[in-house]
């Protein structure tokens, strides 16, 4: 019987992934919409709240188990004990199911993403999704190390809605709270799209609002801060795609009964 998702630990979810990536190898890369190791790795493990390397020892654990797999891992170790429990509970999954798991991790539902999942294919959706949640994750870890937010306490306010993702204050002062919103990048350059409200909200703020972009998940992160990001040298475009949303009705008749 499996473990309920909603039980498993952040421990038991990178177990998960690199027990995935032993079974299924690059087609379980691809799956997840990555195409080096290096990439999906840095991306899960931050986005799962651990450390890349922590998905590439799990991996190795497991690759001994798969004589299919390219790899000999850690074939002279003895597989710890948590790590063969969740081996013995999962390793019978097939690629569809175990790699929805997986995106299950960061929030992916495969029913309110229909949409965009026409639209970019559901890989690229799914490496967009944990991109973003691993960017979100890079700054927790980092944060206090940046100079413009030292001695702020934050409050992540993405699930909020507000047009940022993290709320910095600080007690001692009567400043006004900083907005930070994160995005991030595959690689050292590239697109980077703001919401109507996060638009809206960054013209607002200003000063008090900032860009932070993790970019350069493909071989190693690193960041760069944008402060008031509308008006700092970034050029925005303003671009409209239109949705469309398919319902079905039918009518509940007067004198209809079951």
């Amino acid at each position: 019987m499996l473990l309920d998702p909603s039980k498993l630990t952040s421990r038991d979810k990178q177990v998960l992934t690199g027990l995935y990536l032993a079974k299924f190898d690059k087609e379980g890369l691809a799956k997840l919409g990555f195409e080096t190791f290096t990439e999906g790795m840095n991306v899960v493990g931050y986005a799962l709240g651990g450390r890349p390397a922590s998905i590439k020892n799990y991996r190795d654990e497991f690759d001994p188990m798969f004589p299919t797999n390219p790899r000999q891992g850690w074939h002279k170790r003895k597989r710890r004990e948590y790590c063969m429990r969740i081996f013995e509970e999962y390793r019978g999954l097939d690629l569809e199911i175990f790699a929805s798991l997986i995106k299950s991790f960061v929030g992916y539902d495969q029913a309110a993403a229909f949409q965009l999942e026409k639209e970019e294919g559901e890989s690229a959706y799914a490496k967009r999704l944990m991109t973003g949640a691993a960017a979100e994750n890079y700054f927790e870890a980092v944060k206090h190390t940046v100079p413009e937010f030292e001695g702020f306490s934050s409050e992540n306010t993405t699930r909020l809605g507000c047009g940022f993702d993290f709320r910095l204050s600080r007690q001692d002062t009567e400043q006004d709270f900083f907005a930070v919103e994160v995005k991030g990048l595959a690689q050292r350059f590239g697109g980077v799209s703001l919401t109507e409200k996060e638009y809206d909200v960054a013209s607002c703020l200003a000063e008090n609002y900032f860009l932070f972009v993790v970019r350069n998940f493909a071989e190693e992160p690193n960041h760069i801060i944008y402060r008031n990001p509308l008006h700092c040298g970034l050029s925005f475009a303003r671009k409209e795609r239109p949705i469309i949303q398919i319902s079905w009705q039918t009518n509940i008749l007067k004198n209809s009964s079951q």
